[in-house]
């Protein structure tokens, strides 16, 4: 029979196991990167991407050598940091491009494609493509946009499709198609219809039939923004399909409006997640937000549902951008407004779905300025389900940071 003291001395065992266990599972916040010193680059609006090494790629919209913007490469030292490297510089006469917003996307040759909003031959933005070389990396620009209606400063990157050919959005969607004399462009939809969707800002995203899905922030039947397919037609062309049009943004609307300028998320069974940066239940002086779902029935509709309302305060509101999805089924995201008192600089929040059919909302960190303020880009994870990116302001300096958060 146990006595007193060791019955006591157990409970208080299992207690600092329990304690033990609660902050081994707290989410970890590390600052990776401060842009601002010296020649580095400066406002990271896009997305990264990571390579098989872990080594983490993006770009900014300034700095570097002539303050146009930079491609960076970050790789993780071995002591706990990382080391950047500029692995390109935008150059001052604007021929190669310059403020790139985007995310970067590797090919199977280990080249990078991005874009970028400003500056080409007709100044109106460019696609590029960087190769490495023995010597460092080669920029050269595979496309420069020409303005309506064959496109013109893309926000959002590029996706390599099933056949190697590049596609994305410019106020058109656009396919690039590589030959023995270069890049051809074909737009493939101009969104010209009277219900279409208006300033398709977000990238594209493709299934494994060739399908590709996107959104706009504007149009649709009352201007709020739509989610749209593009699938290939027997003829060789693109056809466009509205799943889903927002109502207006702001209170009474309940599904949102104004989809985020981040790419969608897809699920194993093809359904559809995104957020809106305004509309939801909610009042947040109109840029409140909510996260959606798209679900596709047995007969090729669609169904809307909302997952989650924004509201104003610590939790955060306003996702600017959209929500990366792990293999358990976890939404993970940001949002620019909210969070702090004092800064108001947003959060990385975690969306968990529940037995009940319901999902739980968390806040794995809240930014303060000095680790980063306004985070506008979908998140990234790497095999270990560590989530890395980027913040567009505050850091160190003041220009922005890259973060690791480990849930």
């Amino acid at each position: 029979m146990q006595s007193k003291d060791s019955v006591k001395a157990f409970a208080f065992f299992a207690m600092i196991l329990v304690l033990a266990h609660g902050a081994w599972a707290a989410p970890k916040f590390k600052l990776v990167h401060a842009f601002g010193q010296g020649q580095d680059g400066a406002g990271t609006w896009g997305s990264l991407i990571l390579d098989a090494k872990g080594n983490v790629y993006g770009t900014t919209t300034g700095g570097g050598l002539y303050t146009y913007g930079t491609v960076f490469e970050l790789t993780p030292t071995g002591s706990g940091g990382w080391g950047e490297t500029i692995l390109y510089s935008f150059k001052k006469d604007g021929q190669d491009g310059c403020v790139s917003t985007a995310g970067l996307t590797f090919d199977a040759s280990g080249s990078l494609y991005g874009t970028s909003q400003g500056c080409g031959a007709y100044g109106y933005g460019t696609v590029f493509e960087l190769t490495h070389e023995s010597d460092g990396w080669a920029e050269s620009v595979i496309h420069d946009f020409s303005g309506p209606p064959n496109g013109a400063r893309p926000y959002g990157g590029v996706v390599i499709g099933q056949g190697g050919n590049l596609f994305g959005t410019a106020g058109i969607a656009f396919e690039l198609m590589p030959g023995s004399g270069g890049w051809t462009e074909r737009v493939i939809d101009s969104f010209s219809r009277h219900d279409d969707g208006n300033s398709p800002f977000a990238g594209l995203i493709q299934d494994a039939s060739g399908n590709l899905y996107g959104t706009t922030e504007y149009g649709g039947k009352q201007n709020a923004g739509i989610v749209y397919e593009l699938h290939p037609t027997t003829d060789g062309g693109w056809k466009e399909r509205i799943l889903y049009s927002f109502c207006q943004a702001g209170p009474p609307c309940v599904d949102g409006g104004g989809p985020g300028l981040g790419a969608l998320a897809m699920d194993q069974s093809g359904n559809l997640y995104g957020t809106t940066i305004a509309g939801g239940t909610n009042f947040c002086f109109g840029t409140c937000g909510a996260i959606f779902k798209l679900t596709r029935d047995s007969n090729g509709h669609w169904k809307e549902s909302v997952l989650y309302d924004f509201k104003s305060g610590s939790t955060g509101f306003g996702p600017g951008a959209s929500v990366v999805r792990d293999v358990a089924g976890n939404l993970y995201g940001t949002t620019v407004y909210g969070g702090s008192a004092q800064c108001g600089c947003g959060v990385v929040y975690k969306l968990s779905p529940r037995k009940n059919g319901k999902w739980k909302y968390t806040v794995l960190h809240t930014f303060i300025g000095s680790d980063g303020a306004q985070p506008d880009a979908n998140l990234v994870l790497d095999n270990k389900g560590n989530l890395y990116g980027t913040a567009a302001t505050g850091g160190t300096y003041g220009y922005g940071v890259v973060f690791e958060v480990t849930p």
